[in-house]
């Protein structure tokens, strides 16, 4: 058996041999990508000291991810169908490990948040080409595991994340955080040559580029507006952006609606189970993302756990990631995908729910129902949606596939961590004022609002301050506690209002089993048969087509 696999998918007669070893080198590459942003929250206090960044200046060093991460998925993936999944893979990996070589050198905030733009750069090529590259070798009867499988590691990564991290800060600088993603990278690289065939789209013909410079203009000035906005007011600079945002997706709407073949042929979302899916994968992770972000600075804040401390707190997390997987795999084909993803939901809300009766004394037991819960609606909803979606697409536009599916899942975090966050600093402020307001100068009092971090500074200088002293330093850090645990629960009563709200339209929208939709679009179509079918008539033919493995052996 040769070292490389070089045969490429389309040109195999059954299902590619070693295409379980490929799929560990293809989650394995989620698996960094995911927790590039997870292990930054155990991480930022450090770098916060170290580089004295302000509130603005850490909410870019994270989010510097996430606007190039989540504009140019779609695109990217596009480019991957044309030229090549797997030349995509490796790019992407490369890309992301030298944007990590970069941060973990620099000591420049500026330089930071360009070596995370660099590393959301890769991210967005490897997400979408994991997914592709899954389906195209994967038969139909395998995939759904396998998708499973792809979910599941998403999972892992968000407590791995803050778990190696936290390992790493104890005898290392914040930079070992960064570093620790090189090694992980070339592995999956090598791995990808050795394992993971070449397969590329088959008569794709054209890219979109206008269509896909819209899709970037559209979703980074949303992700932009969003993370900007909330935390720091609705300036000049977020209002454009959310005016260029809804610009940009009524003419990428326009524009794709008269292309003969569009970027991403926006009729799809007349189809419920697509749609359906999509906004299921966006609601969810929405508040799990919110409620990942807020849970862990009060572990590592108002309970005082270090970043190894607060990772392992997180496993419980994954595990019920695993144990939601394997539920799933189980019962979807039996009670249908509706079923499974609505559950869930319905769950992650519950979890969420919970967390509205955390209080100043809470500890971190108050904490683990609602992690299990998270977790094991992870595992329930997310693989059965991310398979309608993926089975949306034909052959030609699995990258498209895989890049829509990322988009909502990052777009849906992106905008919970800056929502709920915002809505958390806010309540923080308005409760600390409340407690404190006429106690300290006005200038501590405003440098205690900023963040919960802050204001655990703020009681330190207290007790080192003669006027002030121990007795007044412990009142001001009882105070941000409480603060704090009041936002938590405001917060997480609004969030779980909101993914109350989206599980209720997801049931509307998504189809039960014995609903009138299509299926799978087959990957062997032709690009005519990528527009949407005029009749019921037409659906019935594709749905009766041989199965693309017994034709190709590709899925």
């Amino acid at each position: 058996m040769p070292f490389l696999a070089n045969t490429p998918v389309e040109k195999m007669t059954g299902p590619y041999t070693r295409r379980w070893w490929a799929l560990l080198v293809l989650c394995l590459s989620l698996l960094i990508v995911v927790m590039a942003n997870t292990s930054l929250i155990v991480a930022a206090p450090d770098m916060t000291r170290d580089l004295d960044l302000s509130s603005s200046d850490l909410q870019w060093v994270i989010d510097g991810y996430t606007v190039p991460y989540a504009a140019l998925m779609l695109v990217l993936g596009a480019l991957g169908d044309k030229y090549s999944r797997r030349g995509a893979l490796i790019t992407g990996l490369l890309i992301f490990a030298g944007g990590s070589v970069m941060g973990s050198l620099v000591d420049e905030t500026g330089l930071v948040i360009t070596a995370r733009a660099v590393m959301g750069v890769g991210a967005a090529v490897v997400m979408p080409a994991t997914l592709s590259l899954l389906v195209a070798i994967f038969p139909r009867e395998e995939r759904a595991k396998a998708i499973t499988g792809w979910t599941a590691t998403s999972g892992l990564a968000i407590a791995v994340g803050p778990l190696v991290a936290g390992w790493l800060l104890e005898d290392h600088a914040w930079g070992s955080t960064f570093l620790i993603n090189v090694p992980i990278a070339l592995v999956a690289a090598v791995g990808a040559l050795a394992l993971v065939p070449p397969s590329k789209a088959q008569g794709m013909g054209r890219i979109d580029y206008v269509g896909g410079l819209l899709s970037i203009v559209s979703v980074g000035s949303l992700v932009y507006a969003a993370i900007e906005g909330p935390h720091f007011g609705w300036g000049t600079g977020p209002i454009a952006a959310a005016v260029a945002a809804g610009a940009g997706l009524v003419a990428f709407v326009a524009w794709e609606l008269r292309h003969p073949h569009p970027m991403l042929d926006v009729r799809r979302f007349g189809r419920r189970p697509f749609s359906g899916s999509m906004l299921a994968v966006l609601f969810f992770f929405f508040g799990t993302f919110g409620a990942l972000y807020y849970a862990t600075q009060y572990l590592q804040f108002v309970l005082g756990y270090g970043a190894l401390e607060t990772g392992v707190r997180l496993l419980p997390l994954a595990g019920a990631v695993f144990v939601g997987a394997a539920v799933t795999g189980r019962l979807t084909p039996k009670l249908g995908v509706k079923a499974m993803v609505v559950t869930g939901m319905l769950i992650g809300t519950a979890g969420v729910f919970l967390l509205t009766r955390i209080e100043s004394g809470s500890t971190y037991t108050d904490f683990l129902a609602p992690l299990v819960m998270l977790g094991f609606a992870i595992g329930l909803s997310v693989s059965p949606a991310t398979d309608t979606i993926m089975g949306s697409f034909p052959e030609s536009e699995l990258g498209v596939g895989g890049g829509a599916n990322d988009t909502s899942l990052e777009l849906g975090g992106a905008l919970g961590i800056a929502i709920l966050g915002s809505l958390l600093g806010t309540a923080y402020r308005d409760k600390l004022t409340a407690l404190v307001g006429g106690q300290l100068p006005q200038a501590a009092l405003d440098t205690a609002k900023d963040s919960v971090g802050a204001g655990l500074a703020v009681a330190g200088e207290v007790a080192k301050n003669p006027a002030g002293g121990p007795q007044q330093a412990q009142a001001l850090l009882d105070a941000v506690h409480e603060a704090f645990a009041h936002g938590v629960a405001q917060t997480s009563l609004i969030g779980g209002i909101i993914m109350a709200a989206g599980t209720l339209i997801v049931l509307a929208v998504l189809p039960g089993r014995r609903a009138a939709e299509p299926r799978d679009i087959e990957p062997g179509t032709t690009d005519e048969s990528r527009q949407p079918r005029e009749s019921e008539e037409a659906e019935k033919s594709t749905e009766a087509t041989e199965p693309r493995e017994a034709r190709s052996g590709t899925a």
